[in-house]
């Protein structure tokens, strides 16, 4: 593979519950279990930022394969909802929800957008095959 880019992040003072920076200093945070999973909540976790970065990923491979396909999307959007929950085998799973919305095309011509998109994009390319990722469009 020919790099293009280097994320690089730094975990320290206890994982789940202790601080996150990158290298480049955009992301300096404390993160936190959610309250829902017995945490204290009250800062970021590791699925919200999965969440929001598959999200922005997606929607980058949307716009790209619309302009390929020469095809003009406006207000597009797309949502994503990143679940974690046990595995059955003492550890635990993801699953992502992504929704995407592109108002002014035909239901039909989105689907085979976003259908196109989940093949392009890096986040569902690395996930294909190991964990469940449902893609819909809505009209709004």
């Amino acid at each position: 593979m020919d790099t293009l880019y280097t994320a690089e992040a730094l975990a320290i003072g206890g994982g789940r519950n202790g601080h996150v920076s990158t290298t480049d200093g955009l992301i300096n945070t404390d993160v936190r279990v959610p309250t829902s999973m017995g945490g204290p909540g009250g800062a970021p976790n590791p699925e919200l930022f999965f969440a929001a970065g598959y999200a922005a990923c997606f929607h980058s491979a949307l716009l790209s394969v619309a302009r390929a396909q020469k095809v003009t999307i406006e207000d597009s959007s797309v949502g994503s909802r990143v679940h974690i929950g046990p595995n059955g085998e003492g550890g635990f799973q993801l699953a992502v929800e992504l929704e995407v919305v592109i108002p002014n095309l035909p239901h039909d011509q989105a689907q085979a957008l976003a259908d196109a998109a989940h093949q392009v994009c890096p986040y569902s390319n690395a996930t294909r095959g190991n964990i469940d990722v449902t893609v819909t469009v809505t009209d709004d």
